[in-house]
């Protein structure tokens, strides 16, 4: 069972906070962690476990529940990707914070309110305000919220109502979800609502459901900032073009061009298929998304041995 853990960011900490969610880690001092009683908490989490930040509430000094209802400026969902470890390399403008957490990025809401969480997790943001942002065990109630999964939804049932593939309970439907809703966001800001989306890659105009939005830099590979990014993101048909461009079997060069990178020996009728796209002009490249293409095609497109 996974394992979540709180930390309110207090208002003045918001370039940290940047610099840290972009970078997708966490760090507090080691007497901070010591003297708050805070550094079991960290301890105990591991890979897979979630850390949810809230900044800029209220007055903390306030009584027990006294959040219930308050208000947030932000709130931002991690799951652990490197449990706690000591790194003293210098990341934020002020200070070291050594003891830190990598954490991967699913959930980045704004205006958030009680209502929106469960009461004992708004409890444990005002006790983390009160222990100088150290972490606060509490439920998962509210990451399962913000992914839109009721405490009492099976696993299964979430798979048949989301249409999700869970390999290991409930941690990933959380994690499929929350990455699910980023999609959704993506896709209405790019694509609008129109029924109908048109290809960056063949061209060809389809019907919305077999249209992917597809990330121009790998997302696992990308920073938070990256992935949000609408310049880094295109239509990619389900026809065949999003695994390819994905597995770098075509490419964009810096024309704008659509290239393959299929070896003339290879027996398949790989070459066959991209060369169909080969030569055409990639409808989303441009300046803003150049830099994009251009990790795509020297990243993925170098590493197409170990992806073949």
């Amino acid at each position: 069972m996974s394992k979540t853990a709180y930390v309110y960011v207090p208002r003045n900490s918001i370039t940290n906070f940047t610099i840290g969610i972009d970078n997708g880690v966490w760090g507090w001092h080691s007497a901070t962690l010591d003297k708050a009683g805070g550094r079991k908490t960290i301890a105990s989490l591991e890979v897979g476990d979630y850390l949810l930040f809230g900044h800029r509430g209220p007055n903390s000094r306030v009584a027990v529940q006294g959040w219930r209802d308050a208000h947030l400026q932000r709130v931002v969902v991690g799951q652990i990707t490197r449990p706690l470890y000591f790194d003293d390399s210098s990341l934020w403008p002020d200070d070291v914070y050594p003891e830190r957490v990598d954490v991967d990025i699913l959930s980045d809401d704004t205006d958030v309110t009680g209502s929106m969480l469960a009461a004992d997790a708004m409890e444990a943001l005002r006790m983390s305000a009160n222990k100088q942002g150290t972490a606060v065990l509490s439920s998962s109630d509210a990451v399962l919220a913000l992914a839109g999964i009721r405490q009492d939804t099976d696993p299964q049932d979430a798979l048949e109502l989301g249409g999700l593939l869970t390999i290991d309970g409930s941690t990933d439907v959380v994690r499929m979800m929350l990455g699910r809703r980023e999609q959704q966001k993506l896709r209405r800001m790019k694509f609008g609502m129109h029924p109908l989306l048109t290809c960056a890659l063949c061209g060809r105009t389809l019907p919305r459901k077999l249209v992917r939005l597809a990330h121009i830099k790998l997302r696992s590979r990308a920073s938070h900032t990256e992935r949000l990014d609408l310049n880094n993101v295109m239509s990619a048909c389900l026809a065949g073009c999003d695994a390819l461009f994905e597995y770098g079997y075509v490419y964009v060069d810096n024309e704008g061009i659509i290239r393959s990178s299929i070896s003339e020996t290879d027996p398949s009728d790989l070459g066959k298929i991209a060369e169909e796209l080969a030569g055409r002009r990639c409808a989303e490249h441009s300046a803003d998304s150049e830099k994009y293409f251009a990790f795509h095609r020297t990243e993925t497109v170098k590493g197409l041995g170990s992806l073949s």
